[in-house]
Order: C-alpha cells, then structure tokens, then sequence
C-alpha cells in the first residue's frame, strides 16, 4: 500500500506542471472531453445491456413489430457508439501529443542547460541512458497515464452501473450456516465482487515481477544502442586499433543482459497467462454455478 501512494504521489508531481501550465485550459478541455467520452462509452454498453433483454424477449415471443423496433434501437445505440469510440481515441492521442511535447521540451531545457548533460557523466550520476528515457519514457509515461487513468474511471463507472442492474436482478438468497439462516440480499453482486476481489489480487501477485523485468529490458536495450551508435561513431579509431574484437565482445555481453532477461519475462508472462487463462475460462460457468 506504501508503494502504491508513493506511486501516485509520484504521477501527481510529474502530470500536475502540464495541466497547471501556459497550455493548462486547452489540455483541461482536452481532457474533461475524454473523460465524458469514456462516461459516453459506459453508457452506450449499459444501454446495449438493457436492450438485449428487450431484444431476446421480443424473438422469444416471436413478436416481429417489437423486433423491428429494437433493430432500429440498435442501430442508434450502434451508432452512437461508433462516433464516441473514435472521437475518444482522436482526442486521447491528441492530449497524448501535447502533453508529450511539453514534457520533452522542459526535459530537453533541463538536460541541455547549464552544460548539465556533459556534468552529469562527469559527477557519474546514476542516471542511465537520459537521451533513452527522454526519448521513449517520456511517450510511455503520457500515453500509460492517460490510457490507465481514463480506463481506471470507466471501469469505476462500469462498475458501479452494473452493479446497481446486477443487485436489481439478484434478489436475497436464505444461507445455511451451522444451523443457522443467514439472509443475503444482493448475492450475485457479492459473489461476482469477491470472485473479482479475489481474481485481481492473484493477479497483481503473479503479475507484479514483471513490473522490474520490463523496466530492466529497456534499460538493457538502451544500453545495447547506445554502444551500437558509439561503435559507428568512433569506426575510425576502432579500425585503426584493430578493436573490432574487443567491441564485439562488449556488444555480446550486453545482448546476453538482454537474452537472459527476456527469458525471465517470457517465464513470468508464462505464469501470467496460466492465470488468466484459466480464471477468464472459470469466469464462463461461473454465475451458473
């Protein structure tokens, strides 16, 4: 739980500049219209639930006017659907593309002022590969932030809106226990809540190992371009000293970082994925059972 606020802690002092920028009302519009349009995507789902009930009952009963009519339904929630899930993904990359141009130039003004990129590898600051993380950790923390924040919101939304049509549909269930009659109103909404409770967190315990493999996988792959580019750069010197062996031998041993920790990521996936797969097959009988 610790890491989890220091996490978020983290994300608010990195996001909050841009949003309290020259460019704050711009990307503020931007993103109060994404975020009404994943509310818009919630609400064209639970519309689409609530209609295939309507729909079923009307080839149950084998009535064709009511099913020329949820047709037509249909084709308008189907249509509205269709422009909020393009005009949602339009607009997320379009604050996607500002944020990130933001955020480089003020990286870009931080590590080239002051001759802080040359001081930096004279102080031997940990800091590895800068140009790397300016480059692609800048794009993944702008287009992760926003796709997990607005898909967080909707998967809040989603379910407390299902929630409300699942206790609805569930009614109370009389539990035996130790001879003793316990009443629970609601049950198909708890039992779903701790099924997911319980998925969730199983997942975050298989999954979370992967969180360091794949930061030390583009920590590794950096380091391997970046002695690629140094090869080229210093071709001359390399040849005239006959270094081609010693290079070669540099460059293998970084590539083996790299080999060594993907099969770590391909073993935590494999995990992964067991569970997934089988919890996502369970989650098919399970409201039966």
């Amino acid at each position: 739980m610790r890491s989890l606020f220091r996490l978020l802690r983290d994300i608010r002092r990195l996001a909050l500049p841009y949003f309290r920028s020259e460019e704050r009302w711009s990307a503020l519009g931007l993103l109060a219209a994404v975020i009404a349009l994943e509310l818009g995507w919630v609400y064209a789902t639970v519309l689409l639930n609530q209609w295939n009930s309507a729909f079923y009952d009307a080839i149950q009963e084998k009535n064709f006017p009511a099913f020329q009519k949820q047709l037509l339904v249909f084709c308008g929630i189907a249509a509205g659907a269709i422009v909020v899930a393009v005009y949602q993904i339009y607009l997320k990359q379009w604050l996607q593309i500002r944020w990130r141009r933001w955020l480089t130039k003020r990286y870009l003004d931080h590590w080239l002022a002051d001759e802080t990129h040359y001081r930096l590898r004279l102080s031997g600051d940990s800091a590895d590969n800068p140009d790397q993380r300016i480059a692609e950790d800048v794009n993944m923390f702008v287009s992760q932030t926003i796709g997990v924040g607005i898909g967080l919101l909707g998967t809040i939304v989603s379910l407390a809106s299902f929630s409300v049509i699942l206790w609805g549909l569930s009614g109370s269930y009389d539990l035996k226990l130790f001879g003793t009659s316990l009443l629970i109103p609601g049950y198909l909404f708890w039992a779903a809540l701790i099924y997911a409770g319980v998925g969730t967190w199983l997942a975050h315990l298989i999954g979370k190992p992967l969180v360091r493999l794949n930061f030390d996988q583009q920590r590794y792959e950096a380091d391997f371009r970046v002695d690629l580019v140094r090869v080229r750069e210093n071709a001359e010197q390399i040849a005239l000293l006959r270094g081609e062996p010693a290079e070669e031998r540099r460059l293998t041993g970084r590539f083996s970082r790299i080999r060594e920790n993907f099969f770590a990521l391909m073993g935590a996936q494999k995990r992964l994925t067991w569970f997934s797969a089988g919890y996502n097959q369970i989650s098919t009988i399970f409201p039966y059972v």
